[in-house]
C-alpha cells in the first residue's frame, strides 16, 4: 500500500492550495494561515507514525482526522476564501444553467411553490447532516478495510468539492439574486429550523459543485456496494434531497451536474481502493 492514500493527496492539495494562497494573501501570522499549515502538519505527522506503528488503532485514528478537518475547513472557509477570492462567481454559474435551460431551475420552479412543498423539501434537505453522520460513525466502527474504501472516496470527494467552493465561490441564487423571487418560501417548523440550520452553518460560498448532491450520492453508492438496506432506506429521501437544493434555491444546476460527476468519480476511487484491501473470510 503507497505511503499516501488518495484522499490524502486531494485533501492535502486543498490545504496546501488554501495554506499557499492565505500566506501570500493575510500572511504567515494569520490565524487562518496557521490553520491549514497545522492541518498539513497533522495530517503528514498521522501519515508518518501510521508507517511506523502499523496497527488499526493508529489508522483509524489517520483516517478519522478527515471528519474532524472537513468541519473546521469548512466554517474557516467562511474568512479564508474571501482573502484568497474575493470574488462571487453566482453570475457565471447562472450563465451556464442560462445556456442549458431558459434559466436557473430555482427561478423556473417557482410557480411550483406551496406551503406544503416547502416543508417537505425543507425535511429532505435537512436529512443531509443525520445521513452524513450516521453513515461515518457506521463505517468508522465497522471493517477497518471497508473504513478505509470509505474514507478515500468520502474525503477525496471533500477535497476536490472545497478546491470547487475555493476557485468558485458563489452563495446560490437565493443569496445571489433575491430580488428576482416573487414568491416567498413559507412553511412550517421544519422550513423555519432548516432555515436556522442553513443561516447557522453554510460559510456563504458553499455552492459549487454541491457537496449536498455530491455526498449523498456517494453515500448512496457505498451503501449499495456495502450496506444494502440503508440503500433502500435512503433512496427515495435521497431524491427528494436533490430536487430540494433547486426547490430552496440553494443551488444552480451546474452544481449538482458537477455533484453527481464528483461523486462517480468518488465511487470508483472507494471500490479501487476496496479492491486492494484483503478482506479475512
Amino acid at each position: 500500500m503507497s505511503a499516501l492514500l488518495t484522499h490524502e493527496w486531494l485533501f492535502g492539495a486543498y490545504m496546501l492550495f488554501m495554506a499557499t494562497g492565505l500566506l501570500l494573501t493575510s500572511g504567515l501570522a494569520d490565524a487562518n494561515t496557521l490553520s491549514y499549515m497545522a492541518g498539513l502538519l497533522i495530517a503528514g505527522g498521522l501519515i508518518a507514525l501510521t508507517t511506523r506503528r502499523d496497527t488499526p488503532a493508529m489508522w483509524r485514528t489517520r483516517l478519522l482526522f478527515y471528519p474532524l478537518a472537513m468541519n473546521v475547513y469548512f466554517q474557516l472557509m467562511r474568512s479564508a476564501v474571501p482573502a484568497v477570492h474575493p470574488a462571487r462567481m453566482d453570475t457565471a454559474l447562472r450563465q451556464i444553467d442560462q445556456w442549458l435551460l431558459p434559466d436557473t431551475p430555482s427561478l423556473l420552479l417557482e410557480p411550483l411553490v406551496t406551503p406544503w412543498a416547502t416543508e417537505a423539501f425543507s425535511f429532505f434537505y435537512i436529512l443531509f447532516l443525520p445521513y452524513l453522520a450516521f453513515s461515518v460513525i457506521n463505517y468508522a466502527i465497522g471493517d477497518l478495510h471497508r473504513l478505509r474504501a470509505f474514507t478515500v472516496g468520502l474525503f477525496s470527494l471533500y477535497g476536490i468539492g472545497f478546491l470547487g467552493y475555493a476557485l468558485v465561490p458563489a452563495g446560490g441564487p437565493y443569496l445571489a439574486f433575491p430580488q428576482e423571487f416573487t414568491v416567498p418560501l413559507l412553511g412550517g417548523p421544519i422550513t423555519q429550523w432548516n432555515a436556522v440550520v442553513v443561516g447557522a452553518g453554510s460559510n456563504g460560498i458553499d455552492v459549487f459543485p454541491s457537496l449536498h448532491v455530491a455526498v449523498s450520492s456517494f453515500l448512496l453508492g457505498f451503501d449499495f456496494r456495502h450496506r444494502r438496506r440503508r440503500f433502500w432506506v435512503y433512496l427515495v429521501p435521497c431524491v427528494g434531497l436533490w430536487l430540494s437544493t433547486l426547490y430552496l434555491r440553494y443551488h444552480y444546476l451546474v452544481d449538482l451536474l458537477f455533484g453527481f460527476a464528483l461523486a462517480t468519480l468518488a465511487l470508483w476511487l472507494a471500490e479501487r481502493q476496496f479492491a486492494r484491501e484483503r478482506i479475512p473470510a
